[in-house]
């Protein structure tokens, strides 16, 4: 209630008590007194409850605009290079320009994020969210991010080092057409995430012979605990059932952690032949601690193939990955943890900071008579100007193994390569 309503109720209650005061007794006209001053009172309280209440979400649309600009420097040599024989090459390059609009409207609110190439544009996201249901969950709607590894759901803008795991670039697949359903329970630390979308990724088109639709139906439960702050617990497992409609499966599963190189060193097709899928089925655990400044993660995940042809020498194969990595903040800042999608960012107006990063990845992509399996090694370092500009440096050796290792990459079974970035988030 505004300060001028409060005084104009008090003083008619103030005349409304007083009119007859010349005809009251002493304790008439203290009895009044008393009850005006509870009245003045309540309404004092009344104003009170209203200026602190909960504020109504906005009737009227919000929005914001914002974006990032990712500029890449890749040196690297051997196995990266096999195609010419492993001498060293060199490139620099945008790695993402993306920009987004988002905003909301009561109960609803949508985000569209779109990357930009030399004469393409590519819409990455465009979601619909509805939140109106009273402790339940949040639907979403149209191209998202499948609920799939801890290490591919973490945004490019936060992660420790500059390219992701193997494992998240082999099982993700990252944005997809869909529909799903998510909610958090303050109350036991879980969460669950359950999506059907197109799959339309590893090698599918989106349909099958019959031209009718491929999907995935992809799951996530985590559980998280944190008693205080910078201190944080994370245990997840994921699951994800994908239609092929009997396409090929892509050849290559990971670059080895470095991006625009000519070999892609994670391939089930080298030495042999590639097999057309009926479904796919992928499966991973992921762990993370936090301590203060430290930053603990891995995870484990596996590939099951079955063929349209019972007989193929690929049916039933299963592809493996995990890494295990760990980053610290010299500087003593520590990364926000989101309870509400289960994932880790960069610490919250980070200015003039330092981060070491490492990581080691494997990814078994061979089998009996082909394909290869990759080792990769990376160091890292990162340097905070402020929450918008970061400037990453990192170090990564990767070798191959596996039936394939010829074929692929010939004697050049072992690669080194040198990779800068710098970020700009507006």
């Amino acid at each position: 209630m505004p300060r001028l309503t409060l005084l104009a109720a008090a003083t008619a209650v103030a005349f409304t008590g007083f009119a007859n005061a010349q005809d009251l007794t002493p304790q008439e006209l203290q009895a009044q007194l008393t009850q005006l001053t509870q009245e003045v009172n309540q309404l004092k309280q009344q104003q009170a409850a209203n200026a602190t209440a909960t504020p109504s979400k906005p009737s009227a649309p919000a929005f914001e605009i914002g974006g990032r600009i990712q500029l890449d420097y890749n040196l690297f040599n051997g196995a990266y290079n096999a195609e010419h024989n492993g001498s060293s090459a060199q490139d620099i390059f945008p790695r993402r320009v993306r920009t987004f609009v988002e905003g909301e409207l009561q109960d609803w609110d949508y985000k569209l994020l779109l990357e930009f190439a030399e004469n393409t544009a590519e819409i990455v996201m465009a979601r619909m969210r509805y939140s109106g249901f009273e402790n339940g969950p949040k639907l979403q709607f149209g191209k998202l991010r499948e609920d799939i590894s801890l290490d591919a759901l973490t945004s490019s803008n936060h992660i420790a080092l500059i390219e992701r795991s193997s494992l998240a670039d082999t099982m993700s697949p990252y944005f997809r057409w869909g529909v799903s359903a998510y909610q958090y329970f303050p109350s036991t630390g879980l969460r669950y995430a359950l999506g059907v979308y197109k799959n339309d990724a590893f090698g599918s088109d989106g349909k099958d012979e019959t031209d009718d639709l491929n999907y995935a139906l992809s799951s996530r439960v985590t559980w998280s605990q944190a008693k205080e702050p910078g201190q944080v617990l994370h245990a997840g497992l994921w699951y994800s059932a994908r239609q092929m409609g009997g396409d090929d499966l892509s050849a290559s599963f990971a670059r080895g952690e470095l991006r625009e190189t000519n070999t892609r060193l994670i391939n089930y097709v080298a030495g042999g032949e590639t097999a057309a899928i009926d479904r796919l089925n992928q499966a991973g655990l992921e762990l993370a601690f936090q301590h203060k400044a430290l930053l603990l993660q891995g995870e484990y995940a596996q590939r099951n193939l079955t063929t349209q042809d019972p007989l193929s020498v690929l049916d039933g194969e299963r592809y493996q990955a995990y890494y295990l990595q760990a980053s610290y903040f010299l500087t003593g800042e520590q990364r926000s943890y989101s309870k509400g999608s289960a994932v880790f960012s960069q610490p919250k107006g980070v200015t003039d900071a330092w981060e070491l990063a490492a990581r080691f990845s494997s990814v078994d992509a061979s089998s009996d008579f082909q394909g290869t399996k990759a080792q990769t090694y990376t160091l890292g370092v990162s340097y905070y100007f402020n929450p918008k500009i970061k400037v990453m440096a990192n170090y990564i050796h990767s070798s191959v193994d596996g039936a394939g290792t010829i074929a692929l990459v010939g004697n050049e079974d072992v690669g080194d390569a040198f990779a800068a970035r710098l970020q700009y988030v507006f």
